[in-house]
């Protein structure tokens, strides 16, 4: 029975690194279609390849954690919606990042400043990362669009930057449908992210004071005469 519950750990240790290099290589064929539409086609058939093979292998994974959980297929989904909206949305596997950030949550042990620090590193490459996909995907939707004001991808990585950072200046907007669903998913991840590392930053603090508080000798308080 224990070890029913630990195989889809197990699988989430073994499939991290690859999963995550199968990310980095949809993201590079998806910006080289977006990016070099000029490309010869044998360039643009190995790219869509690359993004449509690393997707497959994104099904695989969904498919394997579904049967490892033991659990009924739609009953799977609605305890994991994170992981089936990244399946359906590739570009959006950074936000498993979330995942990580309750595992550490969990811990009640002494705290330790490299698993929060690797949570703030992780949500500073996971906004990174998604403020690529958003730059690229509002860039192939925008730059041909009548009455655009993002017509480079100059433009969208400004834009991106502004309004994942919440700051939001308004000087270039996406006038397109999926432009402006893309600045919404934007906006909640910026909001999302920020509350990842100030959220752990802020509980590492918490248990170290308390910790000190509980190692403190009786009548050492502070303040003690």
């Amino acid at each position: 029975m224990e070890e029913r519950a630990e195989a889809p750990e197990r699988w989430d240790r073994r499939m991290e690194t690859p999963l995550a290099v199968l990310s980095l290589l949809f993201f590079a064929g998806y910006a080289v279609r977006v990016l070099a539409p000029g490309l010869p086609g044998l360039w643009r058939d190995l790219c869509l390849v690359v993004t449509c093979g690393a997707w497959a292998v994104f099904a695989v994974d969904y498919a394997v954690r579904l049967r490892l959980s033991g659990l009924r297929p739609l009953r799977f989904v609605s305890t994991h919606v994170l992981d089936t909206v990244v399946l359906v949305l590739p570009l959006l596997r950074p936000l498993r990042i979330v995942t990580i950030y309750e595992r550490i949550q969990r811990r009640h042990d002494k705290p330790r400043l490299t698993l929060y620090a690797r949570v703030m590193a992780y949500a500073g490459l996971t906004a990174g990362l998604l403020g690529l996909a958003g730059a690229l995907t509002v860039y192939h939707y925008e730059h041909g669009a009548p009455g655009a004001t993002i017509r480079t991808f100059g433009d969208a990585v400004w834009w991106v930057c502004a309004t994942l950072s919440t700051v939001g200046y308004g000087d270039v907007s996406p006038v397109t449908p999926m432009g402006r669903v893309t600045a919404v998913g934007v906006m909640a991840c910026g909001l999302a992210l920020l509350g990842a590392v100030t959220g752990s930053f802020s509980s590492w603090l918490i248990q170290t004071f308390r910790r000190e508080d509980e190692e403190r000798p009786p009548g050492d308080s502070p303040g003690a005469s």
